[in-house]
């Protein structure tokens, strides 16, 4: 089982939080990848630093153990059919969500996140549960 990680673990990993490292380096022999989506979210929140170079370098060295997943057409056919169920049932979340999401479901990955308001939504979408 591999698992996609999202933007708040990684986060976390990057402060240091001891509870985050450990987890991540435990999946990691299963496998770890980060979507192309939380690169950008990672990346909007190093310019909120003085020193937003140093921080975009030391994420960019973390990434180096992940497998990044772009955006592909099948993905965002995911994402649309996701998109439209919710907005049916009146239960849409926001499309990075849902774009992380598709992401995951279209490689059969397992996401970790602690976001589970949103992303429990989501029919068929694994989420990793820690101990």
């Amino acid at each position: 089982m591999s698992y996609l990680v999202d933007s708040d673990w990684i986060v976390d990993a990057l402060a240091g939080v001891d509870s985050a490292l450990k987890v991540l380096e435990e999946l990691s022999e299963e496998g770890l990848a980060v979507s192309i989506i939380s690169v950008g979210e990672i990346l909007e929140g190093a310019y909120g630093f003085p020193d937003p170079d140093s921080h975009r370098l030391r994420f960019r060295q973390f990434l180096s153990g992940f497998n990044l997943l772009d955006l592909s057409e099948p993905v965002m056919e995911v994402f649309a059919r996701i998109r439209s169920e919710l907005r049916r049932e009146g239960q849409l979340i926001p499309d990075f969500d849902l774009l992380i999401a598709a992401t995951a479901l279209h490689h059969n990955l397992v996401l970790v996140t602690r976001n589970t308001r949103h992303f429990s939504r989501i029919p068929g979408l694994r989420l990793y549960q820690s101990s």
